[in-house]
């Protein structure tokens, strides 16, 4: 079953009001969403329905989350499907785990509360690139004329979302392609958890970016050489939070940038401009690579390796084979030498490159196309 079944199903069974029972079917089928979705979902992210204990819910939902991360929804950042109360709408949004700051402030409900989420959210949308905030809702409704705490809270916690109207939900690729795009989301927003955690303390400080990372919507590039090649600034860029400032150095736009002329002299196009969500495109005689750039962070090398082939599978898949263009080949491009991943990227047709003090070093796959010098 797709999401696009299992959202449709889950409507039509879960119950709005009364008492939970472990033979109620809305019940069961939330209890078994995560084996439904199981084959829906990005490579790496697990799902979870939540269907209430004791009491139906008023908005129940399911959860997609990182498996690598162990969040459940209670604490952390997440993605959730949240059904409307009147079952109307399904919402697919960017949250922040209500469960945790709700036992923060004491078990505090109200107007306290959602203040404090707004206001997080607000420090997570400022920091996150505009670019791909645009058109995303904020605060979405769920038509709870009751207006219980959770529905409320979910609204006011939400960094983004998308809402759907139930009896006309887009196609299962368009609601794929969504998930895919909020899981970049996502992982760009636990990023930007790290700064929120250190300066967040209580209602008060903003957040505010100073820099513009982010390509143009993504479209078919051509052939320029190097003249495509526009790599990001590889200089430190500024996050201010509060009064402090705290410099990020961008170790992923310099691989690129460092890349794109090794490329060049193997004989390969490499192209940046208009590639976004794919990091580089690379041209030789008439075939085409997809480069997934990623830095290994603190030796990380399941983290980055895992990434790397859930985004290359995902690009392949949506932007050549349900475009009708031919498969391009897959390239995964790292900071330092991924071990035991290599020939496990290798087995599923992607090859590795990294950097290393005196060059590039590669996979076998990369050895044969020329990219780089056997590891």
């Amino acid at each position: 079953m797709g999401i696009r079944d299992l959202l449709i199903e889950v409507a039509k069974t879960c119950k709005r009001s009364g008492k939970v029972t472990k033979d109620d079917p809305g019940h069961q089928l939330l209890k078994a969403a995560g084996d439904r979705l199981q084959g829906s979902l990005p490579y790496g992210m697990v799902a979870k329905g939540h269907g209430g204990q004791g009491v139906v819910p008023v908005t129940p939902w399911i959860g997609v989350h990182d498996s690598s991360a162990g969040k459940s929804g209670e604490s952390g950042l997440y993605i959730a499907y949240i059904l409307a109360a009147d079952r109307s709408t399904v919402t697919m949004t960017l949250q922040q785990g209500i469960t945790e700051i709700h036992k923060q402030l004491n078990e505090s409900k109200g107007e306290r509360l959602y203040t404090y989420l707004r206001l997080r959210t607000q420090a997570f949308r400022q920091i996150l690139p505009p670019q791909l905030l645009r058109g995303l809702t904020e605060a979405p409704n769920f038509r709870d004329p009751n207006r219980n705490w959770r529905p409320l809270s979910y609204s006011a916690a939400s960094i983004a979302a998308m809402t759907y109207d139930l009896d006309n939900l887009p196609s299962e690729v368009d609601l794929c392609a969504d998930l895919g795009f909020m899981v970049s989301l996502l992982k760009l927003a636990t990023e930007a958890s790290v700064y929120i955690q250190e300066n967040f303390a209580a209602p008060g400080p903003t957040v505010s970016l100073a820099a513009d990372y982010v390509h143009s919507p993504e479209q078919k590039p051509e052939d320029r050489g190097l003249n495509g090649f526009c790599p990001k600034d590889s200089g430190a860029y500024t996050v201010h939070i509060s009064a402090q400032q705290q410099l990020r150095k961008r170790d992923h736009e310099r691989l690129i940038a460092d890349f794109g002329p090794h490329a060049k002299d193997r004989g390969f196009t490499p192209i940046t401009d208009k590639a976004h969500p794919r990091d580089i495109i690379l041209k030789r005689d008439g075939q085409e690579w997809v480069v997934e750039a990623k830095v290994v962070r603190e030796g990380n090398t399941t983290l980055a390796s895992r990434e790397a082939l859930s985004q290359l599978f995902e690009y392949r898949h949506f932007y050549y084979q349900e475009e009708g263009y031919p498969a391009p080949h897959l390239l995964g491009l790292f900071t330092e030498e991924i071990g035991a991943y290599e020939p496990y990227l290798e087995q599923h047709g992607i090859a590795s490159v990294w950097q290393t003090s005196d060059g590039w070093r590669g996979s076998d796959r990369a050895a044969a196309w020329g990219i780089a010098a056997r590891g």
